[in-house]
Formats: C-alpha cells, sequence, structure tokens
C-alpha cells in the first residue's frame, strides 16, 4: 500500500458550507472555467452554483438510461437491487469506498469524486418507468449504499421526493442508509410510503468526535445532528438502525470512543447498531493513506499492518471492535450485532463495470 505521494486538497478541518441545509437560491450557470467534460459524458450539461456550500463543485447533469441496478451476484450484501441517483459525493469522506467508480468516467478517485458529482436528472420518471415494466417482480431496493443519495446537492435537485413517491404508488419496499439530515424532508413521503410497503431506514454514525468528524468527513452533517435525525425519524413511527461505520483504527475504534458513540446512539431512540470496521479498497485505499500521513503520521506503520494483505482488517481485530461494540450496546440496552455479523451489513461490493450513463 502507498502511503504518500498522492495529491490532495488542503485540509483545514472544517465542515463545507452549511452542512445540512437546502443551499440558498441561486443562477445555476456554465461554467467557463469548469473542468472539462470526462469522455464517459460527452453530452452532459454542466454546471455551477454561486453559492458557499457548492463552492469549487462541479455538476454533470445526465439522463441516463436506466436507474434500478442489480447488484452482482457474488457480493455479500442482503440486497438485490439499488438505485444510485447521484455518482460523486459533496459529503468528501476520506475512506468512501465507492470512490473508485469515479475511475470509469474518467475522474479521478480524489478530489474530484468530492467535487464532480453525477446528477442524473430523470431519476424519478425512470423509477416510475421500472417499476411499471412487465418484467419488474417488486424486490427490495436499496439506496445510499454506493454514494449518499442525501448529500447537499439533493436540495437543489430533489430527485429523492420522485423516487420516493413512484415507490409508494407501487408499494414497492424499499430501505435507506444516509449521513443526511435532509431526508427529515421527505419524511411526510416516507411515512406514506411505510403505510403501504416495507421501509427501512438507516442512519451511518461511525463516532461522534467532533475532530475526526470535521477532517475525515467535512461535507457531512455533525454526527449529532445526524442522531438528531434518528430521534426525530423515531419519533415518526420510523425503526431506525444505526451503521457504526467506518470505526478507524487508532482514532475511533478505543473502548472510551466506542463507549461514547453508543450512548450517544442509545440515546437517540434507534433500535439497534450493527459496527463495521474501516475497510480501504482501491481508490478509498490511496487517497485515505494521504489523509492518514498528512494529519496522523504516527499511525502510518499500525496502518500498513492491518491492511497489509488487503482492504479489510483482520478477522481478529474485527471480532475485538465488534465485542466493543456488543458489549457497550447491552450496557445500553440497545440491540447490536454479534462479531460474525460484523459484515453482514449493508455495503456494497465495487461494481465490476461502470453503471449505465448512456445519455438519450
Amino acid at each position: 500500500m502507498r502511503w504518500a505521494n498522492l495529491s490532495a486538497p488542503p485540509d483545514d478541518g472544517s465542515p463545507r458550507g452549511p452542512e445540512d441545509s437546502t443551499p440558498p437560491e441561486s443562477s445555476p450557470r456554465a461554467a467557463p472555467a469548469a473542468p472539462p467534460l470526462p469522455l464517459a459524458l460527452p453530452s452532459a450539461v454542466v454546471r455551477t452554483f454561486d453559492t458557499p456550500g457548492f463552492a469549487g463543485m462541479t455538476f454533470y447533469e445526465i439522463r441516463a438510461k436506466s436507474i434500478i441496478n442489480r447488484v452482482p451476484g457474488a457480493s455479500r450484501v442482503p440486497f438485490e437491487w439499488t438505485i444510485n441517483p447521484y455518482r460523486g459525493c459533496g459529503h468528501a469522506c476520506t475512506y468512501c469506498f465507492a470512490r473508485n467508480t469515479h475511475t470509469y468516467l474518467d475522474l479521478d478517485a480524489g478530489h474530484d469524486f468530492d467535487t464532480r458529482v453525477v446528477v442524473k436528472v430523470n431519476a424519478g420518471e425512470l423509477v416510475r418507468r421500472e417499476l411499471a415494466a412487465r418484467s419488474w417482480r417488486g424486490g427490495h431496493i436499496a439506496m445510499g449504499t454506493n454514494v449518499d443519495c442525501y448529500q447537499r446537492a439533493e436540495g437543489r435537485y430533489r430527485l429523492m421526493p420522485e423516487i420516493i413517491t413512484a415507490l409508494r404508488d407501487f408499494a414497492n419496499p424499499f430501505s435507506i442508509l444516509t449521513k443526511g439530515t435532509l431526508i427529515l424532508r421527505d419524511l411526510p413521503l416516507l411515512r406514506q410510503a411505510a403505510s403501504v410497503t416495507r421501509v427501512g431506514v438507516s442512519m451511518s454514525v461511525g463516532f461522534v468526535d467532533e475532530g475526526v468528524w470535521r477532517s475525515a468527513e467535512p461535507g457531512t452533517p455533525s454526527p449529532r445532528r445526524r442522531l438528531d435525525a434518528v430521534k426525530a425519524l423515531t419519533d415518526a413511527g420510523f425503526a431506525v438502525s444505526v451503521l457504526m461505520a467506518p470505526i478507524l483504527p487508532g482514532l475511533t475504534d478505543t473502548a472510551a470512543s466506542i463507549e461514547e458513540t453508543v450512548a450517544a446512539i442509545a440515546d437517540s431512540g434507534a433500535v439497534s447498531v450493527t459496527p463495521l470496521p474501516l475497510h480501504l479498497r482501491p481508490g478509498a485505499r490511496e487517497w485515505y493513506a494521504r489523509w492518514i500521513g498528512r494529519n496522523h503520521p504516527h499511525l502510518v506503520p499500525r496502518y500498513r499492518e492491518l491492511y497489509r494483505t488487503g482492504s479489510y482488517a483482520p478477522k481478529a481485530y474485527q471480532r475485538e471492535v465488534a465485542t466493543l461494540v456488543r458489549t457497550a450496546a447491552r450496557r445500553h440496552g440497545l440491540g447490536g450485532a454479534a462479531p460474525g455479523e460484523a459484515r453482514a451489513v449493508p455495503v456494497p461490493p465495487a461494481p465490476p463495470e461502470p453503471e449505465q450513463l448512456t445519455l438519450l
């Protein structure tokens, strides 16, 4: 693994703009100085916006040919179908496993992934059309399993209301995993959908340490704001689970850090917590290594040891972390995953081929 010599944007540890609010109205504009369109998106409309929350970001608006994706059969995830209305993510999580998918679009897995976001502007109409197809059998659809469907761009593009409305109208079961508190905007629609089909809601909160959050997840709502959203969803009648992911070696894997995080999750009203130690796939591996080398150089030897054989930390380490979480969860009256269940959580594989983004 290379832990250096990878370019990265300056990291001052501060969040990027308003953390969870819909950006104020501004006029979209074609960006004369915007990066050239990647080869995979030759007909996309490129836009930038004059709002602080979107500073330095470029959006590629495309009309996708399909939107409901089948998960490869060899994957180890508990769902078969996904919807991903965005590609790339302004949450800018240093460890995001989806980073390498940007390379399929002739973009890089680092800074481009954080700042050059593909928006499938026809997502809602595609969902409705595909759910109406005679071949569709009504399978469960997972969302937020690649990049976050409630990233800040959703405040402007508003793709999720149309998607949820279509799923509601067809009484099609679905689930959402997110770090975005913007999900509360769609709470009325989620309640309507839950009255006719199964709706699962999960929030990702790996830790509550604000220093680590500001550095490692600079574009996300704070962990405490996410847990406030869990409370609001719980009060609305949803049984919300929390994916405690990722747990970062040397930073958030201590007994004290895990205890504090699990206690906060329990206080939010979540019904369960599932731990997931950090895993580092290609793309994320190099970007995260750069971040660790810059911000926590003393941890570089430990990461070399833990991830020397692949993307996942050793099973013994995973069991140790899962045991700490399970023990804390029991103390706080919260359901939790057993050690062997720690990897049976909704984390999708890196797709073997790029998603079909051919334009109509």
